[in-house]
C-alpha cells in the first residue's frame, strides 16, 4: 500500500530484495553524511550482536546485497527498514529513532528546498495549465503522470518522487492552515490517464474538503 514519510508500508517481493530505500544523490553532502552515519551504525549493531551480513538479511526480510549497500551508506533506508533493525537487536528505539534523520534527507535535494518554502509560506497562489499541481495529486494521479516525463525517470525515481510529493501534503495539516489558491485548465481535469478508469480530477478531494483552500479552473 503506499504510505507517506512516516506510515509503514507493505512491500512486494521486488522491493525487499532491493528496495527498501533510495539511492543517495552524490551530489548533495547532507544526504550523504547523514545516510553514511545511519549506516555506520546499523553496521556496528550488527557486528557487536555477532550476525552476519546474509543472517540478518534474512532476519529483516530484505536481500543481502541491500543491506550492504545501506550500511556502506549508499542506500537511504526507509522507516520500516530502521523498525524491523530495532527489533533485530532489541535496541530498545534507538535504532528506529533514527528515521528522524533519515526523514530530512531522503527526498532529492531540490524537493527538500521546496518543502522547505512550502513549510514557511502563509499563502500560496499556484497556477498549472498543463497538470493537476502537485500538492493535489493522488498516488495514483502522480504515479501516472511521472513515467511520461522525457527524459524518463528510472523506476526508483518515480516512487521517490511520489513518496515526496505525499510527504508535501503535510502542508494541509499545518495550524495555522496557510490560504492556498490553485488555478486549473479544466481540460487537465477531464483528461484519462493510464486508462479511462483513471482522471486526476479525483485528485482535488483533499484540497476541497478543507476551507482554507480555493480552486478556480480554466476554460
Amino acid at each position: 500500500m503506499s504510505v507517506d514519510g512516516e506510515a509503514v508500508r507493505v512491500t512486494t517481493e521486488a522491493e525487499r530484495t532491493d528496495g527498501p530505500g533510495w539511492e543517495v544523490d552524490p551530489d548533495d553532502d547532507w544526504a550523504l553524511a547523514a545516510v553514511a552515519t545511519v549506516g555506520r551504525q546499523l553496521r556496528l549493531r550488527r557486528e557487536a550482536s555477532g550476525m552476519r551480513v546474509g543472517d540478518f538479511a534474512v532476519a529483516v526480510g530484505y536481500g543481502a546485497d541491500l543491506v550492504y549497500k545501506i550500511e556502506s551508506g549508499r542506500r537511504t533506508p526507509r522507516p520500516e527498514y530502521l523498525y524491523m533493525a530495532d527489533e533485530v537487536f532489541n535496541a530498545g528505539g534507538l535504532i528506529a529513532a533514527m528515521k528522524a534523520d533519515v526523514k530530512k534527507v531522503r527526498y532529492p535535494k531540490k524537493v527538500r528546498d521546496l518543502a522547505q518554502l512550502e513549510a514557511r509560506a502563509v499563502e500560496l497562489q499556484l497556477y498549472d495549465p498543463l497538470h493537476i499541481h502537485g500538492l493535489l495529486q493522488t498516488p495514483e494521479c502522480a504515479r501516472a503522470l511521472l513515467p511520461m516525463r522525457r527524459p524518463a525517470y528510472a523506476v526508483d525515481q518515480v516512487e521517490q518522487f511520489i513518496a515526496a510529493r505525499v510527504a508535501r501534503k503535510e502542508i494541509f495539516e499545518r495550524n495555522p492552515a496557510p490560504e492556498l489558491s490553485f488555478v486549473l485548465e479544466e481540460w487537465t481535469l477531464r483528461r484519462p490517464l493510464g486508462g479511462e478508469e483513471l482522471s486526476c480530477a479525483t485528485s482535488l478531494s483533499t484540497c476541497l474538503r478543507r476551507g482554507s483552500c480555493v480552486t478556480s479552473s480554466c476554460k
